[in-house]
């Protein structure tokens, strides 16, 4: 396996002793360029269409994505039709981010996959990843964050704010820090 294959199946990838970790910033090279680019466009144009195809595995051109953005990666990122991603958002995508249809994003959203050591005198500079998945009509308020790991099941709502640390089922609200189930949607 090479390193994109290993960081997506989770291995602990140590920037330091990893004899291909030149190829993982080459990568990120290429997706600092292209969100620079990005965000230097009008976003209601169709000048941004082309620069979104390149930087995700997967973009639907129904989905509007309004700049400023930042990624780490952008080549793990999955985002099906009619989505909306508000300004503001960051998606830290090694470990994988799929995104179903109808999702809509607020502004200053994170969506993190990488996590460090954190075991006493671990090697903060090592990473491992989880993937997020987030399902077909989800909605996530401003400035809520997802960390590494969680599925957002279809329908549910994630309130502003929240930090989710563990999967929401379907048809759930989820709040806070961290985010708790606090109402089921009918």
């Amino acid at each position: 396996m090479d390193i994109f294959e290993r960081e997506l199946a989770g291995e602990v990838i140590d920037p330091q002793t990893d004899p291909e970790f030149d190829k993982f910033l080459a990568v990120q090279r290429q997706s600092y360029e292209l969100t620079h680019k990005l965000n230097t466009l009008p976003y209601l144009g169709d000048e941004i269409k082309p620069v979104l195809k390149k930087l995700f595995a997967e973009y639907d051109e129904s989905t509007m994505l309004i700049p400023p953005f930042y990624t780490d990666f952008g080549k793990n990122t999955r985002i099906g039709k009619g989505c909306m991603i508000q300004q503001g958002c960051v998606f830290f995508d090694r470990g994988g981010i799929t995104i179903g249809d109808n999702v809509q994003i607020a502004p200053k959203v994170n969506l993190v996959t990488l996590n460090h050591d954190l075991s006493a005198g671990g090697n903060r500079k090592a990473t491992y990843c989880k993937p997020i998945v987030i399902e077909d009509n989800v909605w996530i308020g401003i400035d809520a964050t997802i960390l590494p790991g969680v599925t957002l099941g279809r329908n549910c709502v994630v309130a502003a704010g929240s930090v989710v640390t563990k999967d929401v089922p379907a048809n759930m609200i989820a709040a806070g820090n961290p985010a708790k189930i606090v109402k089921q949607i009918k």
